[in-house]
């Protein structure tokens, strides 16, 4: 990733080696631009700076321009990213006002919502992967009696809808 700058300001984010082309075609620039060349031209590389850690109510939001750094062991450029909130106070036309945790526990009861029809996907799967054992004709024996008791009850799992894969029961041996 590479920066366009002047006066140690960046003029362009992000800028190509076509843009520099472009930007110079006076200039009969070599295949491989060296960076003596770029610094001649004020182009010059941008790293990428570590994301930081978010909560479930955010995102990473990459900064608009790099920024320049220096200290005694480097010289660079370097693109930095922020953790910012998903959601705010928010007002609509008619004065009503909506909290943040408002905003916050409407998007988990969506989340919510949607791995569990997700979990009763799994489990009407696995229900029906032995099926065939509970036909009248078929006696069940008491394991495949119970795992797909167990399947039938996921729902009141005290970490629905977000269940571990330890969470499920195991399935009986030769079904």
């Amino acid at each position: 990733m590479y920066a366009k700058i002047n006066g140690g300001t960046v003029t362009h984010f992000p800028y190509t080696f076509g843009q520099l082309r472009q930007d110079n075609s006076n200039v009969s620039f070599p295949k491989n631009i060296t960076a003596g060349v770029m610094q001649k031209f004020g182009m010059v590389g941008v790293l990428e700076g570590p994301q930081p850690s978010t909560t479930a109510y955010q995102r990473v939001q990459r900064n608009a321009l790099p920024t320049h750094t220096e200290t005694d062991q480097a010289n660079y450029w370097m693109i930095n990213y922020t953790a910012v909130d998903m959601f705010a106070d928010t007002t609509d036309e008619d004065g009503v006002t909506t909290t943040k945790a408002q905003h916050e526990a409407a998007y988990q009861d969506t989340l919510d919502a949607t791995a569990a029809v997700t979990v009763r996907a799994n489990r009407d799967t696995l229900l029906a992967e032995t099926d065939y054992l509970a036909l009248t004709d078929n006696t069940l024996d008491s394991i495949t009696s119970t795992y797909r008791q167990a399947l039938r009850d996921i729902t009141n799992h005290t970490n629905f809808p977000h269940l571990a894969a330890e969470d499920w029961p195991t399935k009986p041996q030769g079904n």
